[in-house]
């Protein structure tokens, strides 16, 4: 349906998903199973419900798996913010990648508006 590469809002859930992998380095040790784990699980599950999505046959698969990446960003907002209320790291350098998570869930909505079906 769409090349995937192409799309703006795939491209910044990859920076996304990136910019989560070198932030959770940062988490103490005894989280890898806990909240690491679960952070990786929804960044993973934005670009790749996109993509999943953009290679479906209709718009209303695509925009069944972009509600799926948007609820998947919202997961993934709601564990940043943990983590800066636990003070697992510094909210300075979280909150950026909250702000692109924000960026993606809008951009989202006004793909799935753009996707009527």
């Amino acid at each position: 349906m769409h090349k995937v590469e192409d799309l703006k809002i795939w491209q910044k859930s990859i920076n996304l998903a990136k910019a989560v992998y070198l932030l959770i380095s940062e988490l103490p040790s005894g989280e890898k199973f806990g909240l690491t784990s679960q952070i990786k699980r929804s960044a993973i599950s934005i670009p790749s419900n996109i993509a999943e999505g953009s290679g479906r046959n209709s718009r209303k698969e695509f925009k069944h798996f972009l509600s799926v990446a948007n609820g998947s960003a919202y997961e993934l907002q709601t564990q940043l913010l943990l983590v800066i209320e636990l003070n697992l790291i510094n909210k300075d350098k979280v909150q950026p990648i909250i702000e692109l998570c924000i960026e993606i869930q809008k951009m989202n909505y006004v793909l799935q508006k753009k996707l009527i079906v």
